[in-house]
């Protein structure tokens, strides 16, 4: 299982699994920000890469892996 790394911090296996899931279920990039959001998580872009938040502190858990974009 791939894991992304920001600073140091690794984004938890089940993390990614669930956004992997979310992602197969969503037609669009925008519907899968939005099923994300209701399990507490946010995607932003910081300098050009996208970057997995928990909501709603903003905390940075990490990168997402290539695949996802």
């Amino acid at each position: 299982m791939a894991q992304a790394d920001i600073g140091g911090t690794l984004i938890e296996d089940g993390i990614l699994d669930l956004l992997r899931q979310e992602r197969t279920k969503a037609l669009s990039a925008r519907e899968w920000k939005f099923r994300i959001a209701g399990f507490g998580y946010a995607i932003k872009d910081v300098r050009g890469s996208q970057v997995v938040t928990k909501l709603p502190q903003g905390t940075e858990l990490g990168v997402l892996p290539v695949q996802f974009g």
